[in-house]
């Protein structure tokens, strides 16, 4: 398990959903070197070369649906499913498999949504579900489909609810810049992760007053430099996705204060690497938290990891 040094926060804020099995997937080694060659660039150094953007999209002309719904599963080889509806009351959508449900607040006035498909390979059920009266929801459409990922890293690449930024987002335009600074991917993830702790603070107020169904908006944080946990988990899975690193956003619980909360896990192949913050294994996921980090220290929140419990992945 990887060190972690965390850092004592007064509370933070996250979605509630449904608890999923953990997960073990493994993958495949991210591109990067740092090693010197013929082709390196002068003084030997080789920069990070990120893969193609992994991008996600709605697609209309291939969505199903009744009731106001359009499904779109044209996409679910590469991790993501898109939804639009409509409706008079609140509505939510499920993403099913065996004995997970992932909730979500979904836009009344057809405005497409995309979500992950963070369980992998296996059969799917998709619900959208509308309020009747207070708290009480019923079924407006159902589909089942059977799901092939192209690679288990598909769901954790690209762009989604919880996760949203695009091609030209100042996000992602950020983290290429800094990546092109780096020699590897783990190079990539330390610069990015010390990029967010100096520029990013704690924004109590918001905090605070929470409204309901907030999502996190990337480009809103970067600009404004302030957010809360959802928000930096966001921008930190933004950039580094954006560059080819897969990355998870983390909902799930820290102690010793049983804080509820959001962070990241990242994973490589690369060999292990110690930052201040935290040190990395090879060959694994590796747990990352930026809120803590960059917002103060406290001993109570330094641990080998095993003080945090993840409960849900997107």
């Amino acid at each position: 398990m990887a060190l972690v040094m965390l850092l004592h926060l007064w509370g933070c804020m996250a979605q509630t959903g449904p608890d999923p099995e953990a997960d073990k997937l493994k993958g495949p080694a991210v591109e990067g070197t740092t090693s010197a060659g013929e082709d390196g660039e002068k003084g030997g150094f080789t920069p990070y070369q990120a893969p193609p953007f992994a991008g996600s999209a709605f697609h209309s002309e291939q969505a199903q649906g009744e009731n106001g719904t359009l499904l779109d599963l044209s996409a679910t080889a590469e991790g993501y499913v898109g939804v639009s509806a409509q409706g008079e009351g609140r509505l939510k959508f499920q993403v099913i498999k065996g004995e997970d449900t992932y909730t979500y607040d979904l836009p009344g006035d057809g405005t497409p949504a995309i979500f992950p498909l963070q369980g992998g390979d296996g059969d799917y059920t998709f619900r959208v579900m509308e309020e009747v009266t207070e708290g009480k929801y019923a079924k407006v459409y159902e589909q089942a489909a059977a799901v092939t990922l192209q690679d288990p890293y598909q769901p954790f690449l690209r762009p989604s609810q919880y996760v949203p930024y695009g091609e030209g987002s100042a996000c992602v335009e950020k983290a290429g810049e800094i990546a092109r600074r780096q020699g590897s991917a783990l190079e990539v993830v330390e610069a990015v992760f010390a990029f967010i702790c100096e520029n990013v603070t704690y924004d109590k107020a918001l905090a605070a007053s929470v409204p309901k169904g907030y999502l996190p908006d990337p480009d809103a944080t970067l600009e404004s430099g302030k957010g809360i946990c959802f928000d930096y988990a966001s921008l930190a899975a933004a950039m580094l996705r954006s560059q080819g690193i897969p990355t998870k956003m983390v909902f799930g619980y820290v102690q010793p204060d049983d804080l509820y909360h959001a962070w990241n896990m990242f994973y490589t192949e690369e060999s292990g690497w110690v930052a201040v913050e935290y040190e990395v294994e090879s060959n694994s996921w590796n747990r990352l938290d930026p809120t803590f980090s960059a917002n103060g220290s406290d001993g109570e929140f330094v641990g080998d990891g095993t003080n945090y419990t993840d409960v849900y992945y997107y």
